[in-house]
Parts: C-alpha cells; structure tokens; sequence
C-alpha cells in the first residue's frame, strides 16, 4: 500500500472513530491544549484538572458484547453484571496472572505483602485473542482439515519455511530444479514465485505500507519514502498474544517484602497508580514503550538511509522484554534519514522534525487510544477497557526534546541559533506533544548524547577497576572510583526497596565527595589533555535515577541495550533480501516484512492447532520459575512436551534443583556429569597428575573427623582405594533479589596442569565449614579436585554416607583484613594459608569438604601494589599471588550476596 503525505505546518493527526470498529470507543468532546495529565516536567497536574479532562460531557460507550449504547463506562459495567446480561455469569474468567513482585516461593524466607489498584484490570467479556483471530481467515476451512495449508503437512511447510528465510529467489529457483527431484517426490510449489504466493497468502495483521512523505517549503536529495505500520495494530497484538499469557500484568500494584516498598516493574511504581486514579473506572493501562536507534539499516539503493522504530507494552514482564528474540518488541516503522537541499546549520533541524512528524504518524491511533481509551482481548480473551500512556522511548540519542522560545520556529536562521545555544534539537512540535499521559522529561541545561556502557571489554573494566588499581592510585582516587561503581551496580537491580535507594544515592554523593581527587591525579581528561571541571551531563542524569525508579521501576527494562539487539535481530537481514532496484525498493521491503511475520506466526498456530491443544495458554501458577524465560517454549513444553524442539529462541535454563545434587537447606543445588573425566585414579595417579603432595593426609583428617562426628567408621583404605574424578561441577542457586527465581548454573572448574594452564585451572569457592566448637563460618577456598571413592563392583564393601557423595579436595584462603579496614576499597582480603611439615617444606593448606558444602562461586583478584608483574597472565595470576581481594563486583548477584548476606 502506498500513499503520499505532505509534512510542514500541519495541524496533529487524528483518526477519527467509528462505531462499526468494536476495538475503539467513540471519541468524546475536544480536549484542550495541554496535552495530557502530565506535564512538560512529567509531574501529575492537580485532581481538579484530571477531573476536568476524565469527566467529560457528551461520551458515548458501546458494550464490547452486544454493542449496546451507554452514556457511561460505569452503565456499561452496571449492565455486564446486572442479571439480564449479555456476558453469561459462568463465562467469567476464573484466574488471572499474578503480578511478579506478588508471586510466592517456597524458598523464600522473607515476608512479601502487597496489593492491587481497587478499580483497575475489570473483564468486560470474553473476545479473541490473536490466535483466536487466525481463524477468521478466508481459508480457515481448509485448515481444519489440514492445519498447514496451503502446504502439503508439516513437513513440507518447514521445507518452505527454511527456503524463504535463508535462501534468495534465485537460489530458491535453483533448489527446485535440482536433478534430485526427478527421482523423488516434488514439492506441492514448483517454483519460487508459487512459494511466494502461498507464503504471502498467510493470515496477516497491521499490514506494512509506504508512505510517500514531502516536507512543504524544503527539498530533499531524494524521495523520502516512510515503511510503516498503525502502532495501535501492533499493540493490538502485544496485548493479545496467548504466548505472553502467564508473563503478562494488567493491574498497578504495591509490593512491601520485609516491611519495605519494593520497585521492580511499571506496574509496581508510582506512576502507574497515579495514572490509574485519573482513568475511568475498571480501565486497564497497557504502558507504551517505543526504541529507535539512529544507527542507518543501510546505505545502499542510493545512498537510502533509515533506522527502525520499534514498541513494546509495559504488561509484558521485564524479563520476558530484555530478550530480543522472545517477539515482545515488534518493529513498527522505518524512520527516512533525509538529505535537505539546504545549508548544513538546518540540516539537523529539519531532519529531527521530520522524524518526530513520522512517528506523530505511526503513533496516531495511539494517541486516541490514550485519550478515549479502547476495547481490547488480552490472551485469555477477556475483554479489557485499555489506555495507552507513553511511558518511556528508549534510544541513544535526544529525539524527543522541545523548545518554549518566542521565535518563529519556521524562521530557521534566529531558530537554529536559539536552539543552539540552548543545547537542544530544534523540534518545536515533538510527537509526544498531544499524547494524554505521555511522561516526559526536561532537562533545563540542555540534553547530550547519552549513551551506556555496552560490550564485554566494558563490563570487564567496570567488574575489576577498583581492585586493580588499589595501591596504584591514592585511597582518595579509589574511593571516588568505588563510589561511581557501586552506583552503577546498585542501578542495575532487578527490584529496589527503599534502603537499596538510600544506598544507591548515598554512592553517588560519595562520588562527589571525592571527585576533585581524580582532577588532582590529571585523570579527567580530554582532546587537549588534563580538564579541572567535571561538566559533564551525564553525572546530571544520574541525579534523576532514584525519582525516575520510585516513578517508573527499575531503570533495567529501559536499557537502550536493547535496541542495538532489535537492530540485530529484526533488521539485519531486510535489505540483504532485496534486489536494491530503487524503482520498487520499499514495495519490496514491505513484501518481505508481511510475509516474515506471516510466517513467524503461523508456524506457531499451526502447531498448537494441528495438535488439537486450545489457542488460549492457561495461566500457570508455578512456585519457582528459571530465569531465563521463553514464553513460547514454556507453552509448547506444557501443552505439547514432545515438540518442544519446534521452537526457536532461547532455550530454558537447566533446573538442577529437580534432579541435581542439594544441599542441606535444599537451597543451593548441584550437579555432576554421570560419567567422570577419570574413571579410576589412585592416590599416587592424583598426587602426580594434580600436584596435590598432601592429599593422603587430607582424606585421611575427613575421615577421621566424620567418623568421629557421626559414629560411621568404614572398612575402606582409602590408601589403596581408587576414585573417580571429574574436571568441573556446577551450582545453582536463587536470585538474591528474587528468591523464586533459579539462577543459570555457574560453572566450577578444577582442571589438572596441562599446557596452556601449567599450574591448573582451578576456581574459587565460598564454603560452610564447621568448626570444634559447632560454629559454621564461611571460608574461600580454591577448589583443586571434584572426586568421589569407588568401590569394585564385585565388593560387598557399603561405604558411609560421607564417602558416598562427591568430595572436594581445596586449599585454603585466610582473611586478614575486611571491608572496614579499608574504606577506600570495602572489600574483604584474603591470603593463601600455607603450613611447614616436619621437614621444613612450605606447601598450601588444603582440605577435603563434602561438595555440598559450597555456598557461592567466588572470584579473588590479585593484590597487584603499585603495578603488575609483567610475566604474570590470566591463566596464572591465581596461582602467582599470595593476597587477592574479594570481588564483590563480579556480578550483580555477588554484589548484592557479599554487601548484605555475607556482611
């Protein structure tokens, strides 16, 4: 489809309504100019203008159910539940989702209440879900007959399926003229554009179209074509996607775990709440969040520009959404980068306007949707009155910023001045201007490129700076650094209550405490060397974390990361797929997208359809849940076990907690591979082969200790027994931010000397021991040997239950200094415990322990002092240091374990 629009002094775009649409409520009287409930600053306006706005006269609403008039969205509800309604009382849903911050674990040992918004997430009926909508396609009645039409069966639509994904037309044309069919059964399509043609005949929502933009008064260097889909369609689908059934959240809601707020999602921050008061009563939010990246898709076709705009709904849980390829970001337009005919000053300007007029476009039905509020299934059919507010654009760069100056902003000379110097973009009439209950954000200095720390190399500083380069800077220098840090880690979790806020601002006045110490060592710096000022914008955002997360919840499910993973998984291969001609450039780009989606949803359809399962995903209310969540194969996994493989997309974390090895409380679990790295070593074969000199004497003391703890003595002489051996084991454990959610497993490896580690490649552990006293305290240890006794199977030898469970062989870490002795740091140090034989001999202290005595993977970096051994690499520097710092940035979970638990 293909249209032309002319941009320039246009007045705001609206759709209007109409009654045959079931999906839309007729619009009410015009609204005033201030553009919604919120302003400019993003603070709520007062009640007595939210009532002017929500108490509208002249409203009319319409029953999803029998389309019936009502003067009210309270006369509508009054009517479903009245007796003589037209949504049968049995029909009414039975379960909803439960939100993430109220689920329940078994594990947990901390208190977690909470509640929901009392008039928010009604049902208004039961409707179709976007499954249920697949089925109103002209050739459904074939596909009750065959699920894959208009393919042969499953298998020849998986051959088609792979054949338009990862071949071109050519080479398409090429495989069905192979000789290897002349002796074997032909597909049902003998040529490429027969393929097409049944791929391009699926079931297809929110179309793709082009739109054909001009910009009054202004030329540019080529046509401006805008690749486009109506925003509202595609949130249609988010809402209603049966996939996203048990991760999805309808209802603002406070969650208090140890008598503290806690803030994870949207829906548990105030914002929603706020909004909630202002909307009709039993109206369900579905929070829009739009990414755009100013990162071109191409720049071929002569010298075509473009990058993608992209949306998602704050329903969908955080988790679910930081993943790219789980299908909760849709692309929803593919923004022109125009090249004006005008002097490189304006260039910038016009081109920011034109953006914001085009998403302006895309966004329009929103826009009413936010305003009149609509109809809308979700993925258990149930029929919602929702409303739309723009609550976040994730992006790396300022595309939405608006100027409040009396100058003409078509006078571009005195605007691009004005602007200028005002350090902002030029657009005077930003798409979220007329967006009801858009939240937005000012900055009265000005707003500059923002973008976060990405990449493995950054993560890598940031985990490791502040133990680096103790003792190479001044404890002033470290501090400030640690400060910054621990900021950035606190940022970073998943869910914050109010002592991790205090924590988190607490950092970053700390950071300021101590900055002028960086200044002083020469160490901010840019183009022309040393700087003595810290202007630098981006220490102003910070200021605004901790309102931001008390408003919108955690900062994470905004990340701008994912974008630039949007742009990986949602673009990089469109424009490959095409010919390039420009004649029909864009008609080709929107063939291809239609029919991409097509297929990426009928291929799951078909599947759950062919098989006889419901195209509605029951709610399931598990205890537990792995972090790593797909949505798609959690529903296939339930409902259909055997066809699991059939879908795509991240595969679920491994739950050793079913299966594995646990520990004593059942909450760390592990686990071994069935079959060992060594199936029968004796004690000579591990002394030589790992280097451990003292490894009879260590399992002869645990045997002596367990025996006489226990009782339990035992035949066996381990001296000339033999063990089996493996080289790594795992543990798992739950979230120390969420206790229901099960981590991934970390790996804990022991490896031997070899080649490329000629001292071992061994791990270090945080382990339970007890000692004389029955006291347990906590111990670093490096884990040097995973093992377990083996009894020939022809013996009638039972060995006791500590001989029959894998053991570790460990050596020792003392701790000689904790977080208080060094501020600067806060972290704990440890040095390697050494013993002297009777001979004089120095050797580590090591130890045997049951494996289920490990609490945590740890990480030690080396006590470097004021610089590195040069001979001293990765693979060595465990091995070459006696004193290491215990890392509590390796990782969130660390951070957060080491700073709390451990403390």
């Amino acid at each position: 489809m293909s249209e032309c629009l002319v941009l320039g002094e246009l007045p705001d775009l609206w759709l209007e309504s109409k009654r045959d649409d079931p999906g839309v409520v007729a619009r009410p009287s015009d609204r005033g100019e201030d553009g919604g409930l919120l302003d400019g600053g993003g603070q709520l306006l007062g009640r007595e203008i939210g009532e002017e706005l929500t108490g509208r006269e002249d409203t009319q609403m319409f029953c999803p159910n029998c389309n019936g008039d009502f003067s009210t969205i309270e006369a509508v509800i009054l009517h479903l539940n009245s007796q003589s309604t037209c949504w049968p009382h049995e029909e009414h849903p039975r379960q909803f989702p439960v939100p993430p911050g109220l689920r329940s674990s078994q594990s947990s040992t901390s208190s977690t209440t909470g509640y929901c918004h009392p008039q928010s997430g009604y049902v208004f009926g039961i409707g179709k879900n976007l499954f249920d909508k697949l089925q109103d396609d002209p050739y459904e009645y074939r596909r009750k007959i065959n699920a894959y039409y208009p393919f042969h069966d499953e298998g020849e639509w998986e051959l088609a399926k792979f054949l338009v994904e990862n071949l071109t037309q050519a080479q398409i044309d090429k495989f069905l003229k192979l000789k290897w069919f002349h002796t074997r059964q032909r597909p049902s399509f003998t040529s490429k554009e027969q393929l097409l043609d049944w791929t391009d005949a699926l079931p297809c929502f929110a179309p793709w179209k082009v739109s054909n933009i001009e910009f009054t008064g202004y030329k540019t260097t080529y046509p401006v074509q805008l690749i486009w889909r109506d925003a509202l369609e595609v949130v249609k689908q988010l809402f209603g996607d049966p996939v996203f059934a048990n991760h999805i959240t309808f209802q603002p809601h406070v969650v208090n775990t140890g008598g503290q707020r806690e803030y994870g999602d949207y829906f548990s921050a105030d914002i929603a709440w706020k909004i909630q008061d202002y909307l009709p009563v039993g109206a369900t939010q579905v929070p829009i969040i739009l990414g755009s990246d100013k990162t071109p898709v191409t720049r071929t076709t002569g010298g075509l520009e473009m990058h993608p705009l992209f949306i998602s709904i704050g329903n969908i849980d955080s988790e679910v959404r930081s993943k790219a390829t789980l299908r909760a970001w849709r692309c929803i337009a593919y923004m022109p980068v125009a090249k004006f005919r005008v002097h490189p000053d304006y260039q910038t300007i016009l081109q920011a306007r034109l953006w914001h007029k085009c998403v302006d476009l895309v966004c329009a039905n929103l826009k009413i949707a936010a305003r009149d509020g609509c109809f809308m299934p979700d993925p258990s059919r149930h029929i919602r009155y929702v409303f739309t507010p723009l609550i976040a654009h994730v992006c790396d760069l300022p595309e939405a910023s608006m100027i409040a100056a009396e100058i003409d902003p078509w006078d571009l000379d005195r605007f691009q001045k004005a602007t200028k110097a005002a350090y902002l973009s030029g657009v005077h009439m930003p798409y979220w201007l007329n967006w009801l209950y858009s939240w937005t954000r000012h900055f009265t200095k000005g707003i500059t490129h923002v973008n976060q720390m990405t990449g493995r190399e950054h993560r890598d500083i940031q985990r490791t700076i502040v133990a680096s380069i103790a003792g190479a800077a001044p404890p002033r220098f470290v501090r400030a650094i640690r400060a910054l840090i621990d900021f950035i880690y606190y940022a970073q979790n998943p869910v914050h209550s109010l002592e991790s806020l205090q924590s988190m601002s607490q950092a970053l006045s700390d950071f300021h405490a101590f900055k002028d110490a960086i200044v002083e060592a020469e160490a901010r710096r840019g183009k022309k060397g040393a700087k003595e000022d810290f202007f630098i914008p981006k220490l102003e955002l910070l200021q605004s974390f901790r309102g931001t997360i008390e408003r919108l919840g955690t900062l994470m499910q905004f990340s701008a990361d994912m974008t630039e993973r949007l742009l990986i998984t949602h673009c990089k291969d469109l424009f490959a797929r095409t010919n390039r001609r420009m004649n029909d450039f864009t008609e080709q780009c929107v063939r291809i997208l239609n029919r991409q989606e097509s297929m990426e949803l009928f291929n799951l359809y078909a599947l759950i359809s062919s098989r006889g399962a419901s195209l509605v995903n029951a709610i399931c209310l598990e205890d537990e849940e792995v972090t790593t969540v797909n949505p798609a194969l959690s529903w296939v996994s339930r409902v259909l076990p055997d066809e699991a493989y059939s879908v795509h997309g991240p595969r679920q974390v491994r739950n050793h907690f079913h299966k594995g090895i646990l520990s004593g409380d059942a909450l760390t679990a592990f686990y071994l591979t069935s079959t060992p790295d060594f199936k029968s070593l004796s004690p000579d074969d591990i002394c030589t082969k790992y280097a451990l000199v003292d490894f009879d004497h260590a399992v002869s003391q645990f045997i002596a200790r367990f025996s006489l703890s226990n009782g339990e003595s035992t035949r066996w002489d381990h001296r000339h027994g033999r063990f089996c051996a493996w080289n790594k084991f795992r543990v798992q454990l739950h979230s120390a931010f969420q206790s229901r959610v099960i981590m991934p497993s970390r790996v804990i490896q022991s490896y031997p000397p070899s080649d490329s580690f000629p001292l071992g490649n061994c791990d270090t552990v945080l382990i339970d021991v007890t000692g004389d006293d029955g006291q347990i305290t906590s111990r670093v240890a490096q884990v040097r040997l995973v093992f377990q006794p083996k009894v020939p199977r022809s013996s009638d030898l039972v060995l006791p239950t500590h001989l029959s469970s894998p053991l570790l062989y460990i050596q020792y870490f003392d701790f000689i200094a904790n977080p208080n002795d060094r501020p600067e740091l806060a972290m704990w140090t440890v040095e390697r415990s050494y013993v002297v034989d009777q001979h004089g001999e120095r050797y580590r202290r090591g130890g045997v322990v049951l494996l289920t005595d490990v609490t945590h993977a740890v990480e030690l970096i080396p006590e470097y002092g004021d610089k590195v051994n040069k001979n001293v690499s990765s693979a060595t520097c465990l091995e070459s240091y006696d004193r290491f710092f215990l890392n509590n940035f390796a990782d969130k979970e660390s951070y957060h374990t080491l700073s709390t638990e451990f403390v």
